[in-house]
């Protein structure tokens, strides 16, 4: 891949509240499994955020960060529900901000897509939690023997218990010192299966209507607001992704993400991530695949006055150019692109072409019996290029 315009508009610097982003080149939260042997950040996760802080993004959105212990099929997926995981990513934030970066951590809850014979659920003790006792369809799991599938969930009696989670996860995140936190309202993990009527059948004040199935994403965002402020709260929405077995009709779906984004916009936030459909993510059961895909930009954009807009999935530089430029959004998400080149804003800014190819058997991590130098592997080994000045 390469670049053939001037990159001017996704180069310039963005204002997000206090905060200036040196370009509009974002790093997308990219679980990649690395730290081994258990949850806690390790030196070679310093040494990939140091990386991409060095080589210029606009702002790095961390990998994402567990906001309790609960089998994940990520093994070995950071966690900050502990202080040894905040001094672990104290290093890390210090060591980005050395570099002139900032850093958000994504907070994240699995909810359904967890599995009760996953070591780490075995650890929490506690069982599978959902909206409503529904099972997840598919559930191919990277290291649980055999094709488990995921099982029935058990009924969240009090959602307030988790929420409450959340907010000390972000107190963790501020003590870590993070410059801000994203909530991860997408891919059908916690927040998106109380937002999506087909996985939330609550009869409560949390399902149901439009209304009460966002009420659980504007609470949560709200505690977030109260512990690090206004415009240092983002949070990432799928609405066109079927990924981990979400999708309402699509005049739900419009009713849904609309009525919510525009709830959340009142909260002063910093951005709404709206991540485009991606065939890759889009599961087919039944011979039918289950997004419903729909324009995400033509469909939200005018929902969001105070917050910024930045778009993620399969974005070129060249396509965000444009679209920053014309003002239909304000920056840009790049996720595959920042695994196999450390130094991508750099690389834009001095047309370098893109041409390191990621290799996906690396993607994930040995497990926890990994060595650091297998770890690396696939993860900080991508090259960056030579620069004349």
């Amino acid at each position: 891949m390469s670049t053939t315009t001037s990159h001017s508009a996704l180069l310039s610097p963005l204002a997000i509240g206090p905060l200036t982003l040196r370009n509009r080149v974002i790093m997308s939260a990219l679980t990649r499994s690395r730290s081994a042997p258990t949850n806690v950040p390790n030196e070679v996760n310093l040494e990939h955020y140091v990386q991409r802080a060095r080589g210029g993004a606009g702002l790095i959105v961390t990998e994402g960060v567990l906001i309790e212990q609960q089998g994940t099929e990520w093994q070995n997926a950071p966690g900050i529900w502990s202080q040894e995981q905040v001094a672990a990513w104290k290093k890390i934030t210090s060591a980005v901000h050395a570099e002139g970066g900032l850093i958000f951590a994504q907070l994240w809850h699995l909810g359904r897509i967890s599995h009760p014979d996953a070591p780490e659920q075995k650890a929490a003790g506690k069982p599978v939690y959902a909206p409503s006792a529904i099972s997840a369809r598919g559930g191919k799991f990277r290291f649980i023997p055999g094709e488990p599938g995921y099982v029935t969930p058990t009924a969240i009696d009090d959602p307030r218990v988790l929420i409450e989670q959340y907010k000390k996860a972000a107190i963790n995140a501020k003590e870590a010192g993070f410059d801000g936190v994203e909530l991860h309202g997408a891919n059908g993990y916690l927040v998106h299966q109380f937002l999506d009527s087909t996985s939330n059948l609550r009869t409560d004040s949390w399902g149901g209507s439009v209304e009460n199935r966002s009420r659980f994403g504007l609470e949560i965002l709200k505690e977030l607001v109260s512990v690090f402020g206004n415009k240092r709260v983002g949070i990432k929405l799928s609405p066109a992704g079927g990924y981990n077995d979400v999708g309402m009709p699509l005049q739900d779906t419009l009713d849904t993400f609309n009525y919510f984004i525009s709830e959340a916009d009142k909260l002063d936030l910093a951005y709404f991530c709206l991540a485009r459909y991606l065939a890759m993510l889009d599961p087919t059961f039944d011979g039918k695949t289950r997004a419903t895909q729909h324009d995400v930009l033509a469909s939200y954009r005018q929902s969001i006055k105070k917050s910024l807009l930045i778009l993620n999935a399969g974005l070129t530089p060249d396509e965000a150019e444009a679209l920053i430029s014309s003002k239909q959004i304000d920056a840009a998400v790049f996720g595959m692109l920042f695994i196999s080149h450390p130094d991508l804003p750099k690389r834009i800014a001095h047309g370098i072409p893109l041409d390191n190819q990621v290799d996906f058997t690396t993607l994930y991590s040995g497990g926890p019996q990994a060595t650091l130098e297998e770890l690396r592997k696939g993860y900080n080994d991508y090259p960056e290029a030579t620069y004349n000045n």
